[in-house]
């Protein structure tokens, strides 16, 4: 990827990040990332570091999760940066809540393009009960 980043390489990767998301994709969540990449998916949560950790966090989501959808609503490029405010929606497979998600996010990206280093910033409600037949 060029470097400085161009707006068009930024929304790039959120695509690739939204189709890992919602096919609940580790494998390809997993190769988005350096070996050595460091990500704290929330302020307050311990980082993941390393394939390994990082892998473990998407295996966990995707056995939690069902019917996800995440779209990015503005990404913004600054040097190897991506910044990018989204939301998110997912329903708990053990108890089918249905979850709303708003975030932001900022996005370092190596010469290669992977990601290095990704912090965010969710805030998220429960907003009923996903039932069989529902969408969204």
């Amino acid at each position: 990827m060029p470097d400085p980043l161009t707006p068009g390489d930024g929304q790039d990767v959120l695509a690739r990040i939204k189709q890992a998301r919602e096919r609940r994709d580790p494998d390809a969540m997993v190769e988005l990332f350096t070996e050595s990449a460091e990500v704290r998916h929330d302020p307050f949560a311990p980082e993941s570091r390393g394939a390994l950790d990082i892998r473990a966090h998407w295996n966990r989501v995707a056995q939690e999760q069902t019917a996800v959808e995440f779209d990015a609503e503005r990404v913004w490029v600054a040097g190897r940066t991506i910044l990018a405010s989204w939301h998110e929606a997912w329903t708990h497979l053990a108890n089918a809540e249905r979850v709303r998600v708003r975030g932001f996010s900022t996005i370092e990206l190596d010469e290669e393009g992977l990601i290095e280093r990704m912090r965010s910033w969710p805030v998220e409600r429960v907003v009923g009960i996903h039932t069989e037949g529902q969408h969204g």
